[in-house]
């Protein structure tokens, strides 16, 4: 247990470290050939912070475990939202952008829905893989061409996620980087995903499980670090955007190419068609009405978002380990939790609107 704990530490470090050295090279390099701060933030920061999922879950079908490949994906979908978000709302209240509560998020629940509707046959079939692909070709080109329009403001918000140095100046050091960060991130792939198989057959649970909590926590680092730093910073509109592209990624790219390369398709197990699936299209929807409340996540929203992810870790290993106790806590969540958080949303929306419509006057 030892070794296979060193080599997940190893495997999740190399994963960090790979993506960062990607991005890095990747996004100099862009700007280096006259790409805007704003594109290359729209596409290679944010898609970036996504190549730990792209390399585990490839990885993951090559070596004959979907279950991990695609409960990464969902579980760091998930996780972006309830974990993340919840995390960086509590450090301060996140402003949403206008275009991110009536574009983003649509694209991020029409993504969802597409998804599940793909997988109800119980695979990802190469044609499906390939639509998802070519979607997630389609929406950066679309990104690009939007971003022509964008104001100096948010040009400036981006250009200060793309990292300023003098020694990666050169191409040369820039293509390096590139190439360093692919060999790393394929390199902890191999070693996060054979932990993780071995972590499943000790505790008895199932790839699924493993793929959905211990997995997907790891390979969204980019993504909480991203987060965590753009709300020190202030750039709270970049910390939600960087979560909606990422989930987009994942869903579109990820698995678009993880179905294409995978030997047969990219199979879906009955418990992720049933259940892991659909809590990821309902924390997706659910994100649209917490931030029309008032066009920001408020520190509340942020801990509830947090109890949420507890709950449904606390589920899954209540599941996976067919405990007593699990039947209670479905209960409970069902009754109580969920209807109280819903009416308090509501009241909110419905406060929200009056005192935008001076009904409060």
């Amino acid at each position: 247990m030892l070794e296979q704990a060193l080599l997940f530490v190893f495997g999740l470090t190399t994963l960090v470290i790979g993506a960062e050295l990607l991005v890095r090279g990747a996004s100099r390099l862009a700007v280096s050939f006259g790409i805007s701060p704003l594109v290359v933030g729209l596409t290679v920061v944010a898609f970036g912070t996504s190549a730990p999922e792209m390399a585990v879950s490839v990885g993951s079908a090559f070596n004959g475990n979907p279950d991990i490949a695609i409960g990464n994906v969902v579980g760091s979908n998930i996780a972006n939202v309830l974990l993340i978000l919840g995390i960086a709302a509590l450090i301060a209240p996140l402003v949403v952008a206008e275009q991110i509560i009536r574009q983003e998020i649509p694209i991020m629940i029409g993504a969802s829905v597409l998804l599940l509707l793909m997988a109800l046959d119980g695979a990802i079939g190469r044609t499906e893989a390939g639509i998802l692909f070519g979607l997630v070709v389609g929406y950066t080109v679309f990104l690009v061409r939007q971003s022509r329009k964008a104001s100096k403001a948010a040009e400036d918000a981006f250009a200060g996620e793309i990292p300023t140095s003098s020694w990666d100046r050169h191409w040369s050091v820039q293509t390096l980087l590139i190439v360093a960060g692919l060999g790393l991130l394929i390199l902890g792939a191999d070693w996060l995903v054979s932990s993780a198989v071995a972590f499943a057959r000790v505790f008895g649970v199932s790839d699924l499980v493993i793929g959905l909590t211990v997995v997907a926590i790891g390979t969204s680092m980019p993504e909480i670090a991203t987060s965590i730093v753009a709300a020190l910073r202030g750039q709270r509109d970049i910390a939600v955007g960087n979560v909606v592209g990422s989930n987009v990624f994942n869903i579109c790219a990820v698995l678009g190419m993880t179905g294409l390369v995978a030997p047969a398709g990219l199979p879906i197990s009955e418990a992720a068609r049933n259940f892991d699936l659909w809590v990821m299209l309902a924390v997706a929807v659910a994100a649209l009405p917490v931030m029309i409340t008032g066009r920001e996540i408020a520190r509340w929203e942020g801990a509830v978002f947090l109890l949420y992810y507890a709950a449904y870790t606390a589920w899954l290993v209540l599941a996976a380990q067919r405990h007593a106790a699990l039947q209670a806590f479905s209960g409970i969540m069902l009754s109580y939790v969920i209807p109280l958080t819903a009416l308090t949303l509501l009241v909110s929306f419905v406060l929200h609107r009056r005192s935008t419509t001076g009904g409060g006057d």
